[in-house]
């Protein structure tokens, strides 16, 4: 039997990769992508990778000084992705193992999966006893709080790079330009595409039910966190109410808090997120959580890594796409007839392109010594 790697060291880079295209929406406009790269080197020669979307490059410095901290911590003990969140739990006891913490938590436990998968020279969804099939994923890049008319443009442009499904985001001033926006995108991209949309929790109980009600029956495939994620009650309420289903689930931090969630019945389907559920092992969870309640599950961002986490979900539903990372990764993954289908090579399958991370970087893990 093999000895169980043991981590050698934890690195990290913050880069901040320009959006091909911006994201506008209710909370914030987002051109730039902050994206902190893990690298979990073991004493085996081997790396795991990981990456985390900080949303502002200050969270992903905060994220940093974390990883230095779990690298002096973990240094010279078990790689195995049980023993690695034990220890990081009993660290961030007293800070809290939420928001950043546990942003850099699931970042390395996808890591720790990586490396795992790379030593064991298989793909990471055979790892987890799923097949490399293909995953429907729809584009959600960009289409933010533009005008109908720029809205109905992008959309087409959205489609046109290969997609049988768009997401728009919802929560402008007024609820009659959100309308007009939602006819003019659904006009622009035909019966046979499908629309999702998302108001990022832009609305009031009151508001929501109102914005909802006007919206049902205009060809939406779901609306997404209508309201403050955590306000199980409300979504609750407008599942029971409206004809197009409720989305939500990226806020989950962790799976006890998906659990409540389902058992208060407070959406139509579900969408976790890697970094936020607790990277592959939270996913897991999650994905089992999901398959109990028989309800369809989608993945929130990461699609190089929730390719291989959606093929192994048993209520497997869409796939998250942007292409946020493209631009610092050797071989970003492609889109064919509007399916992502998990690359047929050790681990994740994500190599960062050294040229290009030169390029974009702020700072190291290096830099911080």
């Amino acid at each position: 039997m093999s000895t169980a790697p043991k981590v050698h060291a934890i690195e990290a880079t913050l880069v901040v990769v320009p959006m091909r295209r911006a994201l506008g929406t209710s909370a914030m406009r987002i051109t730039e992508a902050p994206l902190l790269l893990i690298d979990l080197r073991t004493d085996q020669g081997i790396t795991g990778r990981a990456y985390l979307f900080c949303y502002v490059p200050a969270a992903g410095e905060a994220a940093l000084a974390l990883v230095r901290d779990a690298d002096r911590m973990l240094a010279g003990t078990s790689a195995a992705p049980a023993d690695v969140r034990r220890s990081l739990d009993a660290r961030f006891r007293l800070l809290g193992a939420r928001g950043i913490a546990s942003m850099v938590m699931a970042g390395i436990d996808v890591a720790c999966w990586d490396a795992l998968a790379i030593a064991a020279e298989m793909p990471l969804a055979r790892l987890l006893g799923a097949p490399l099939k293909p995953v429907a994923a729809y584009n959600s890049n960009g289409l933010g709080l533009l005008d109908a008319q720029a809205a109905a443009d992008e959309a087409q442009a959205l489609v046109a790079e290969g997609f049988h499904a768009i997401k728009m985001r919802l929560g402008r001033a007024s609820p009659k330009d959100d309308l007009a926006a939602v006819r003019a995108v659904r006009a622009a991209i035909g019966d046979d595409i499908a629309l999702m949309s998302d108001f990022n929790q832009a609305l009031s109980p009151s508001a929501a039910r109102e914005r909802c009600l006007q919206l049902d029956g205009e060809g939406l495939y779901w609306i997404e966190e209508p309201v403050a994620h955590d306000d199980y009650a409300t979504t609750h309420a407008l599942a029971s109410l409206l004809r197009t289903p409720v989305q939500i689930g990226e806020n989950f931090q962790g799976p006890r808090a998906m659990a409540q969630a389902l058992s208060q019945r407070a959406s139509d389907l579900v969408m976790p997120d890697l970094e936020r559920i607790g990277g592959v092992t939270g996913w897991m969870a999650a994905a089992a959580l999901a398959d109990a309640a028989r309800i369809e599950c989608s993945s929130h961002l990461f699609h190089e890594v929730s390719a291989h986490l959606m093929a192994a979900t048993p209520t497997a539903h869409w796939l998250e796409y942007v292409d946020w990372a493209d631009a610092i990764l050797q071989e970003p993954l492609k889109v064919t007839d509007g399916f992502v289908t998990p690359p047929d090579r050790p681990g994740h399958g994500m190599a960062w392109d050294a040229d290009a991370v030169k390029r974009y970087a702020r700072y190291s893990t290096e830099s911080l010594r």
